[in-house]
């Protein structure tokens, strides 16, 4: 066996993993589990509400103390 010959099978069959990948990524059976990871970002279980007063000023800290 040449190492020619090896690394051609090593090609083809990266090749073919390759193109195996990005079946299965662009399938449609996958497509909502994909949007579903895109949009975690953007899920939140409790919106943040500010507080009336929370965020003081170091001027304001220094006034009431």
């Amino acid at each position: 066996m040449d190492i020619t010959f090896a690394h051609s099978i090593w090609t083809v069959m990266m090749l073919i993993l390759f193109i195996g990948i990005v079946v299965w990524a662009w399938s449609g059976k996958r497509k909502q589990a994909f949007e579903d990871a895109a949009n975690l970002p953007f899920a939140d279980d409790e919106p943040h509400v500010s507080q009336p007063g929370s965020m003081k000023t170091k001027s304001e800290e220094h006034n009431n103390v």
